[in-house]
């Protein structure tokens, strides 16, 4: 079976991938879950739908009362397959909406509030304990150490801060590269004083893809999960 999991082990290999801005969390664990025939959950798509939900409805992203109530009418659904992926808040396909330069202003505003983030991790689980796949990438900020702690492979994904910056340019069109490289270091900054997504914690395994390219990035992470999740079993 696709990561070594054994019939006679029917539960789901659990990956926790943490990383800063720019390390390729999203693109990475997507692709190495369609190798794998896992699922995927991006975490930080649940931030920036709340964030986009609260930009739509005119709550005060720097007010967390406003912010924590509007979690009562927040209704946020994903999609885990990989070649499916859908990020939905009530009726709304909001996948590319949450990826605007004006949601991402703000996502940290949210991402800072304690009982978001406690609201969101149990969600997350959810996510996870719910998966029907031989196993589930979860991808994000603090997934090893807070989302699933237990979890069968855990790895910190980074690379240099030049190189994430180059990365993280390439993929935005239509703003310049100083503009680009503002934004990340803001939002590692802003981020850092809630989670620290920049060292591993014990059992966590780092990939450094700062000289690797995509594919090699990708290969790198499935090897370790086919090596970890033979352990496993």
């Amino acid at each position: 079976m696709t990561g070594g999991r054994h019939s006679a082990h029917p539960a789901p290999i659990v990956v926790a991938i943490d990383g800063p801005a720019g390390s390729g969390k999203s693109s990475v664990s997507r692709a190495a879950a369609r190798v794998l025939g896992f699922g995927y959950q991006d975490t930080g798509a649940a931030y920036r739908a709340l964030a986009w939900n609260a930009l739509e409805r005119g709550v005060d992203t720097h007010h967390a009362t406003s912010v924590i109530e509007s979690l009562e009418t927040f209704e946020y659904s994903i999609g885990t397959d990989p070649d499916d992926y859908v990020v939905r808040v009530g009726k709304a396909d909001v996948t590319h909406e949450i990826r605007d330069p004006r949601v991402s202003s703000v996502v940290s505003d949210v991402a800072r509030i304690p009982e978001v983030r406690a609201w969101l991790v149990e969600l997350f689980r959810g996510v996870i304990a719910g998966t029907t796949l031989p196993g589930i990438i979860t991808e994000g900020r603090d997934i090893t150490t807070v989302v699933a702690p237990e979890g069968d492979v855990r790895i910190l994904l980074t690379a240099t801060e030049e190189a994430r910056m180059a990365r993280r340019s390439a993929e935005i069109s239509g703003q310049s590269a100083e503009v680009t490289a503002q934004q990340l270091s803001s939002r590692d900054a802003k981020d850092s004083k809630v989670v620290d997504f920049m060292n591993a914690a014990d059992g966590v395994t780092t990939v450094d893809s700062t000289h690797l390219d995509f594919e090699q990035t990708v290969n790198a992470v499935v090897e370790l999960v086919r090596t970890v999740g033979i352990e496993t079993t």
